[in-house]
């Protein structure tokens, strides 16, 4: 199992010590500091995600304030939650062979990122939506639009590095999808210049066409460019040569008949023309056409000088890979990665998160980048699903942790535990602790205990979870709470359903007796059909054996079938199953049969029945008598053995005339 500190140490982190003052967090509100599925508490709780404490200059080792993992109730990422995990599922129960592995969890890797980018949209849309009446919502959410998007930029990246893995050649034209798909600056001044009169006279024309051909886009470039030729015939010429040199650029298509080989020579050919066009200055009337030339044949300077419209330091990489290293090797992406952060920032800036995570995802660092993940993000859906992901394309097999359980098992555990204390989303966690085979039924025992029993809808969910599973401790605690908390609202039917179900013989016996002190004070069973329809479950104890038994008495009766019903009453009494403080409701009980026409007790039943009233009468107690004698005895029980020991006389008459004339014939 996992010890405190082990997911810290696992990570390398360096915490900052324990303050005694902290900001919202009133002096004596319990901390609570939870590793895995036990809580340790410290101070004042919150639990599940850690930022650092400051404040302090004494440093403790692996303590750090904790707090709720707020994710866990937004309403659109509950449902990113509930959607994910259907993926998740279907990676779980595939049967991959060779040949379709690498296509069905590139599948599966999209269907992440498709989900992602759906609720990203959502999330923008709602944040719009609620401005005016909160602000403070439309910012929370702004900020968890900006969480996903990078949730989605970094796993676009790992997919195309990692489970695509792919080759020089086809790897750019991933990378230059990856641009595209999450840098849209160009698309935004592509709308204002389309929507203005004149297009190609506003002042974003140029930005459009460049921002175009920065991404690779050079069909788009020569749509915006056709625009421009029209407007100036005297350039018409120049404007031809630009486009026939687009037109021509290489292109490696993955999947082609075309070796990289051949692709290299092409586009050496091709830019030995870009490089022609400048020194015979094709483009020279026009600056805007020379810059693009420029960027076609590779010239740094000149990409350098548009940096503006790439925005980030990881287009300019893509972008001048493109028009300088179109062959790029994986090998080779982390060098030239590191250059271009460094050209990028500011002078002394050090980089971002974001800028080590995809810089060590282009060093190909796996266990880096999932670090580094799950210290800055937010919560554990990312990294949890992502190496569950890599971990089924065989990439995380070296990454086991010191105290036994593997990165994959360690991250979906800490995924689901946080989960549990969501009032719908626990039931998603079950499915993930199911799928870690080490310490996944450890927690799932452990966190199934702390679901509050709100309702008996929610009992029967959790319940059913653990029969199938066959965890029959949990069962047992979970039927033994319900049966309390209706005994305490006096259900002593539904009560007694949960005690069989826990086969609770002593709590079963309890509320039979409960039951029978109603059912004296009544004269009805208030759960007549419940008890009725037991079944073999009313063996689990003597006096539930009774109880079901009487109830079947009455079910015999109320149909007419006496002989039935007096086989039955005797049979209670006489096997001792009945409790005695009962044996006189069941000897009146046999009065309205022996007022029949017929004789239902025969004479040997009726010699039982009195004996039973004599043993009745033999159990008082010496202070009882004592009252008899003293003439205090309750005239309703003097009442009662006066009318039992009629009725026994002139049953026993009947029975005997009845059974002489029957001997006689």
């Amino acid at each position: 199992m996992a010890q405190p500190g082990s997911r810290m140490e696992e990570l390398d982190t360096e915490y900052e010590p324990l303050p005694t003052d902290i900001p919202g967090v009133d002096p004596g509100e319990p901390i609570g500091f939870e590793w895995g599925p036990t809580q340790m508490l410290l101070y004042p709780t919150r639990h599940d995600r850690t930022e650092s404490a400051l404040g302090s200059s004494s440093r403790l080792p692996f303590i750090q304030v904790v707090h709720n993992d707020k994710d866990v109730y937004s309403p659109i990422l509950s449902k990113l939650f509930n959607e994910s995990h259907g993926i998740f599922m279907t990676l779980q129960k595939s049967q991959m062979d060779c040949t379709t592995q690498k296509t069905e969890l590139v599948s599966i890797s999209r269907n992440y990122r498709s989900v992602i980018r759906a609720y990203l949209e959502e999330l923008h849309r709602a944040a719009g939506t609620v401005f005016s009446q909160d602000p403070a919502i439309s910012t929370q959410y702004e900020n968890q639009v900006s969480i996903l998007s990078a949730m989605e930029l970094i796993w676009n990246l790992c997919e195309i590095l990692f489970i695509e893995a792919a080759q020089a050649g086809s790897l750019l034209s991933l990378l230059l999808d990856w641009i595209r798909v999450h840098i849209c600056q160009v698309d935004a001044m592509t709308d204002q210049v389309l929507d203005s009169e004149n297009p190609v006279e506003h002042l974003y024309y140029w930005n459009v066409v460049t921002g175009y051909v920065l991404q690779g886009r050079l069909e788009e470039a020569r749509q915006m460019l056709a625009k421009k030729a029209v407007t100036q015939p005297a350039n018409r010429s120049t404007y031809i040569c630009m486009d026939d040199l687009m037109r021509k650029m290489p292109i490696f298509f993955y999947g082609s008949n075309q070796t990289v080989t051949e692709f290299e020579l092409k586009w050496r050919h091709w830019q030995e023309e870009c490089n022609r066009c400048l020194k015979e200055g094709t483009f020279a009337s026009t600056g805007e056409l020379l810059l693009i030339c420029k960027i076609l044949a590779g010239n740094e300077e000149a990409l350098f000088d548009k940096k503006d419209l790439m925005s980030t330091w990881y287009h300019f990489l893509v972008t001048k890979l493109l028009y300088c290293h179109p062959t790029i090797k994986p090998t080779d992406l982390y060098q030239y990665a590191e250059l271009s952060l460094d050209q990028f920032a500011a002078f002394g800036s050090p980089p971002e998160a974001l800028d080590r995570i995809l810089l060590a995802a282009f060093e190909f660092n796996i266990h880096q980048v999932l670090k580094d993940c799950s210290v800055i993000l937010n919560n554990w859906w990312f990294v949890a699903h992502l190496t569950d992901l890599l971990d089924h394309c065989n990439l995380l097999q070296s990454h086991n942790l010191h105290f036994g359980s593997n990165l994959r098992e360690f991250l979906i555990l800490e995924y689901a535990s946080g989960l549990f204390n969501h009032d719908s989303l626990w039931q998603l966690a079950v499915d993930y602790f199911d799928h870690c085979p080490q310490f996944g039924r450890i927690y799932l025992e452990l966190y199934i205990e702390r679901i509050p029993l709100n309702t008996e809808r929610k009992a029967l969910k959790v319940l059913r979870i653990c029969e199938q599973r066959q965890m029959t401790e949990q069962v047992r605690s979970i039927c033994k709470i319900m049966a309390m908390k209706a005994v305490h609202n006096d259900r002593l039917g539904s009560a007694l359903s949960w005690s069989v179900r826990a086969k609770d013989s002593f709590f079963a016996t309890l509320i039979s007796d409960r039951l029978l002190q109603d059912y004296s004070v009544k004269g009805s069973f208030s759960d007549f059909d419940l008890i009725s329809n037991l079944g073999s479950a009313m063996l689990l104890s003597d006096r539930l054996t009774f109880l079901g038994k009487y109830c079947e008495f009455h079910k015999l009766y109320g149909e007419m079938q006496f002989v039935k019903a007096a086989d039955l009453l005797l049979s209670l009494m006489t096997a001792r199953i009945a409790p005695r403080s009962f044996w006189m409701m069941l000897l009146l009980d046999a009065l309205p049969m022996m007022e029949q026409k017929e004789v239902i007790f025969s004479t040997e039943q009726t010699y039982a029945l009195m004996q039973c009233l004599e043993d009745v009468t033999a159990d008082d107690t010496e202070s009882e008598r004592e009252m008899r004698a003293l003439g205090g005895e309750d005239e309703v029980a003097t009442t009662q053995l006066g009318l039992l020991r009629l009725a026994f006389t002139r049953n026993l008459a009947k029975a005997i005339v009845q059974e002489g004339t029957r001997h006689g014939s």
